[in-house]
């Protein structure tokens, strides 16, 4: 049986009954908490696989709903000339992390997107968030498998804030009803 451990930055993003099946941990919101959390969660229960869900702006008015995300990268790493924006210098870990379903591209900051910047257009990205790159990462470099569920909450703009807030119990119930393909 696939050992299986659940991150989402909130409880108000998730709160799940499906705790009864997976221990789920609150990361708390960011790259820095959530890879803490991803690092704690692994060396505590040993998973096969870490499972992010939560909410994500998106990029695209079309997006409504629950999506598996496929890539994430890092919007903000920003450590030019050294490496190309998205990139940490001298890291061997590819900058764009791939999981084994899904068919949209996440890109994480440590800052909530309410303007569209043109280089997240031109990398292709659909969603943003704060966390799943930071979890991701901690996966590559332990080998350990990763999938995640993002329910679009808000639309990037002026309004994201207010939206993202609106959209809460909303988030926790899609994901509840759609959550089981992550674990196939």
């Amino acid at each position: 049986m696939t050992k299986i451990v659940v991150l989402a930055a909130l409880e108000s993003e998730f709160f799940s009954p499906v705790a009864n099946r997976f221990p789920i941990i609150y990361t708390g919101v960011g790259k820095i908490n959530a890879s803490s959390s991803a690092t704690q969660s692994i060396l505590k229960f040993s998973p096969d696989l870490v499972v992010n869900v939560g909410t994500a702006g998106s990029l695209k008015k079309d997006l409504v709903g629950t999506y598996l995300v496929s890539d994430v990268i890092e919007h903000d790493m920003n450590a030019q000339p050294l490496a190309k924006r998205g990139q940490a210098p001298f890291d061997k870990v590819n900058s764009c992390l791939k999981s084994d379903i899904g068919n949209k591209k996440c890109a994480t900051g440590d800052s909530f997107v309410t303007d569209i910047d043109p280089w997240l257009v031109e990398q292709g990205i659909d969603l943003v968030d704060m966390e799943l790159y930071g979890i991701a990462k901690v996966c590559e470099r332990f080998g350990i498998k990763w999938r995640s569920m993002k329910y679009v909450s808000d639309y990037v703009n002026e309004n994201s804030a207010d939206n993202w807030a609106d959209s809460l119990k909303s988030a926790s119930s899609q994901i509840e009803r759609s959550i089981d393909e992550l674990f196939q």
